[in-house]
């Protein structure tokens, strides 16, 4: 027997429901987009992302990537590690913390991003785009933002 909750609060169930979709939609969505990116540009998404990172964040670190793309440090750092093994990135003591070091694209990681960047979008419009009329993905992704930063602050104790 499920217990009452106060009118308007997801059930357990509901809230199952929401989480196995959430969960299953990234994980088609990211193979999609995935298979085409690696074959258009030899770029797996699992680099693309941190490389779009790298590429909007001035004095980019590797905690910056952690923090936006929600991975752990030491995550991150591996990836950095492949992609500047494949020419793609370079990194650069950072002058305001010796401890860490800023990142930066090469001139082959900008054009294969950039490159790249055209696909992601089409991709994403291909598969997203049609699913819902435009308010309600506004919506959609508004909620999905709202529903993340309230675990962010549960997790930092606000």
């Amino acid at each position: 027997m499920e217990a009452k909750l106060p009118s308007g609060t997801a059930t357990k169930v509901e809230l199952g429901r929401l989480f196995s979709d959430l969960v299953r939609l990234e994980t088609e969505v990211w193979d999609l987009v995935d298979r085409r990116l690696r074959r258009d540009h030899d770029l797996p998404l699992s680099w693309f992302e941190p490389m779009q990172v790298i590429d909007q964040v001035p004095n980019c670190r590797v905690a910056d990537i952690a923090e936006m793309l929600s991975i752990t440090v030491g995550g991150v750092s591996k990836l950095v590690d492949r992609i500047e093994r494949a020419g793609w990135c370079g990194r650069a003591p950072n002058p305001e913390d010796a401890r860490s070091s800023v990142l930066s694209l090469t001139r082959d990681g900008r054009r294969r991003i950039d490159a790249a960047r055209g696909s992601f979008e089409d991709e994403l419009e291909a598969w997203l785009g049609p699913s819902l009329p435009r308010e309600r993905l506004d919506s959609l992704a508004s909620t999905l933002r709202d529903v993340r930063q309230h675990v962010a602050d549960q997790q930092r104790g606000k």
